[in-house]
């Protein structure tokens, strides 16, 4: 997988959570091979896209990976 298909699978599925998702959903929803997302892709991510991630309160240690609406 490269980075561009990486890009697009994480924007359409964050697309429809409005409450986000963890990286373990993100993982399992869209059967991505990586067990870790990679710092690089997620920071260019970031910048481009606007994805962000925050601790949210009940769903333990995990950050929850959003987009701007």
């Amino acid at each position: 997988m490269r980075y561009l298909e990486y890009g697009e699978v994480l924007r359409a599925e964050l697309l429809t959570s409005r409450e986000g998702l963890t990286w373990k959903q993100l993982r399992e929803k869209t059967r991505l091979p990586y067990e870790r997302p990679c710092a690089t892709w997620t920071k260019s991510l970031e910048d481009e896209i606007g994805l962000t991630r925050v601790k949210q309160d009940g769903r333990g240690n995990s950050l929850v990976w959003t987009l701007p609406e």
